[in-house]
C-alpha cells in the first residue's frame, strides 16, 4: 500500500509559475519512479514528466522546456516545477507512483490547476 499526497494546486495567472509536490508514504520500495499526469476535461491523459530512481527524466511534450520534475528520495517525494504556464495546461494534475521491479501503479487524488486571467 502506497498513498500519494500531493499539494500545490491552484489558480495562477497566464505566464505564473507553480510548484506540485507529492509525497509519498507506506510501503516503499526502491527503486521507483514517481511522475505526474494531467488530464482536462474531454481530453485523454497524458503524461506532464516522470522521474525514474537514477534521476533521469522525460517529459511530454507540452512540457517540454517549461516544467521541471525533480526527485528527493530522503523525503520520497516528487516535484514538478511549471513555469510560463498557460490556459491551456489547464487540467488535474495526478501524482503517479510505480515500483521498478513490480507491475502496479499508485495514484494521488489529484490537484487541481487553473490557469485563467
Amino acid at each position: 500500500q502506497v498513498h500519494l499526497v500531493e499539494s500545490g494546486g491552484g489558480l495562477v495567472q497566464p505566464g505564473g509559475s507553480l510548484r506540485l509536490s507529492c509525497a509519498a508514504s507506506g510501503n516503499i520500495f526502491r527503486p521507483y519512479t514517481m511522475g505526474w499526469y494531467r488530464q482536462a476535461p474531454g481530453k485523454r491523459r497524458e503524461l506532464v514528466a516522470a522521474i525514474s530512481s537514477d534521476g533521469s527524466a522525460l517529459y511530454g511534450d507540452s512540457a517540454k522546456g517549461r516544467f521541471t520534475v525533480s526527485r528527493e528520495d530522503a523525503k520520497d517525494t516528487v516535484y514538478l516545477q511549471m513555469n510560463s504556464l498557460q490556459p491551456e495546461d489547464t487540467a488535474v494534475y495526478s501524482c503517479n507512483y510505480r515500483q521498478t521491479l513490480g507491475s502496479q501503479d499508485y495514484w494521488g487524488q489529484g490537484t487541481q490547476v487553473t490557469v485563467s486571467s
